[in-house]
């Protein structure tokens, strides 16, 4: 059992935990709980490390064994450890360390969501969990905003990152990835009505973040627009939101069983 919060694989946990570097260059990130845990073993990641504190039930003895199974180094640690080690303020009894998600992207490509300048990390991850259970294929995600693998993201998207193709991208090589899609702007009180909009043919959608909307590369790239009418006095939706209520559209409109 790890007892000190001095451990170098504890200190390596803290330090992906808290930096962003250290994740690009371990290409390693952190799934705390036993949900974000089992959804990981179901992938079939090879987990580089597993803490759990004695406590764990037995559900999450069953995931930390599946994990074991795939090759990972298992190790109890105290409940004080396992805090040092958490990035949560009540942390969960089971902890993993697993690869960047690598999936590619699907051929073709019929639905997409594009997050531009997301700085708000439980929105992303709040997207990307829309993004999964809408049917999207892949998220892009483009500069300004706040890496996938951050754990408030993590914690948010609640598994996306395990079925769900999540690219960091540029403006300068988004048009090709896109090429063939119908592309989508966000905006708040401008544009095409979403229930008015085709989203059974293939489509992008890009949405900016709530404080200061698309920037200029997505103005310039997309030629639609697209609104959400709000009959209320809230004058916009936040970028998850708004993703939910545009994508389950899109679903609705290709027949998708909800």
């Amino acid at each position: 059992m790890i007892t000190a919060a001095s451990n170098a694989r504890i200190k390596f946990v803290r330090n992906l935990q808290a930096r962003r570097s250290a994740r690009e260059a371990e290409r390693l990130f952190v799934v705390e709980g036993v949900r974000l845990s089992e959804e990981a073993a179901k992938a079939g990641a090879r987990a580089r490390l597993v803490l759990h504190t004695p406590d764990l039930d037995e559900r999450g003895r069953v995931v930390a064994a599946r994990l074991a199974e795939l090759g990972a180094p298992v190790e109890a640690v105290t409940p004080a450890v396992m805090a040092a080690a958490s990035d949560t303020r009540a942390p969960a009894g089971l902890l993993a360390v697993v690869p960047w998600s690598d999936l590619p992207l699907p051929t073709p490509l019929t639905l997409a969501l594009v997050l531009d300048g997301l700085g708000d990390p439980g929105n992303v991850g709040t997207a990307l969990r829309v993004a999964g259970a809408a049917g999207a294929q892949a998220v892009f995600l483009m500069p300004g905003t706040v890496d996938a693998y951050n754990p408030k993201v993590v914690r948010a998207a609640m598994g996306a990152h395990f079925y769900l193709p999540i690219v960091p991208a540029d403006w300068e090589t988004l048009p090709k990835a896109l090429a063939g899609l119908d592309l989508w702007l966000a905006e708040a009180g401008a544009g095409q009505p979403y229930t008015g909009v085709d989203w059974r043919r293939p489509a992008a959608l890009i949405v900016g973040s709530e404080a200061a909307g698309p920037g200029a590369a997505a103005r310039a790239l997309a030629p639609g627009r697209v609104t959400i009418p709000m009959p209320g006095r809230a004058e916009s939706l936040n970028a998850a939101m708004a993703a939910a209520v545009l994508l389950f559209e899109a679903a609705r409109q290709r027949g998708t069983q909800l």
